[in-house]
This record gives structure tokens, sequence and C-alpha cells, in this order.
């Protein structure tokens, strides 16, 4: 039952700060919500910004880790279509817990702390990409080109599952990604 609380409280949590962001979400809100007491949620967490961390540092970090564990790099194209056309079938706490991470990573919300961890890992997207990405290049006159240019395209189709909520086809997504990886195999 108390792990019940807890998930509850995170999950209303969620939904108050996607809805309101993290300035204009209150713990009374939620402590309204879950229908419990403020103290019962201050037994949880010691303040808003302890409960907003958890959900970014543990939640957000943990979703995209269990996401990047279910891929196998048999074949680049396959490995890019399947991550993001997994991202369809997310739970809906799982696709907010995703949203408010993009709202940090793209500094509309959260604290400096936060925001910090979010650039670091930032400089960790290019390189990790590459090294993915490496051993099917054919031609490597433009290799980092294409890694950017595939960079911004997951960015996008991330956006339009995960926060405009449209659901892409494999097919789609598969195109996409084709273009950008022609001459990868």
């Amino acid at each position: 039952m108390e792990k019940d609380l807890k998930e509850r409280i995170k999950e209303v949590a969620v939904d108050h700060f996607n809805n309101n962001g993290y300035h204009g979400t209150t713990i009374r809100n939620i402590a309204n919500e879950v229908n419990c007491s403020l103290p019962m949620i201050y037994y949880y967490y010691k303040n808003k910004k302890e409960l907003f961390d958890e959900i970014i540092k543990k939640d957000y970090f943990d979703l995209l880790k269990k996401q990047a564990t279910l891929l196998s790099t048999n074949n680049i194209i396959d490995f890019y279509t399947k991550f993001v056309y997994d991202l369809n079938s997310l739970s809906d706490y799982d696709k907010k817990v995703y949203r408010l991470g993009i709202k940090v990573y793209l500094s509309f919300d959260g604290d400096e702390e936060l925001m910090g961890i979010m650039d670091e890992w930032e400089k960790t997207i290019l390189p990790r990409h590459y090294q993915l990405i490496k051993p099917y290049l054919k031609n490597r006159d433009n290799d980092l080109a294409m890694v950017r240019t595939l960079i911004h395209l997951l960015e996008t189709l991330i956006v339009s599952i995960v926060v405009k909520n449209r659901f892409l086809s494999e097919e789609e997504i598969r195109e996409e990604i084709s273009i950008v990886l022609r001459r990868c195999e």
C-alpha cells in the first residue's frame, strides 16, 4: 500500500508538472488530487524539488536506458526505426515522464542542477550515435553531418510521438531514417 501511494503521488505529480510546469505545481494541489495529507507527501519527498528530481533523474533516465536495452544493432536502419516506433507503445505515464524530460532538456522547466545534468547528457549524444553508426558507414566524407542530421530527425520524430501524441507508423519512420542513413548498411 505504501508503494502504491508513493507511485500515485508521482503519477499525479507528473500530470501536474506537465500541465502547470514546475513552478506552477504545488505540493498542496498534488496532495488534494491524491486525497492524502501534506505530511504524507512530505514523508516520501522533502519538497517539490526532490519529487521533480526523482521523476527526471530516475524515471526519465531509466526510461531512456530501458528503451535502449530493447534494441540490437544488426541493421542500423532497423535499430533506429525500432527505437522510434517503440515510443508509440509507451504507457501514458512514460510518455508524460518523457515529455517532462524533453522540457528540462530544452530548458523550459526544472532548475539549474537538472539543466546542468541535461547539458552533460547532451554532450554525449553526438559521440554515442557516431559510435553506433560508424561501423555501417561506407563513405566517411560527411559522416558527422549525417550523424547530426540523424539526431535532429530523431528529435523531430520523438517530439511528434511523445509531445504531440501522434502515432507514426513503422513505414513512415523507416522512410525518414533511410533518407538520412542511405549510405549505411
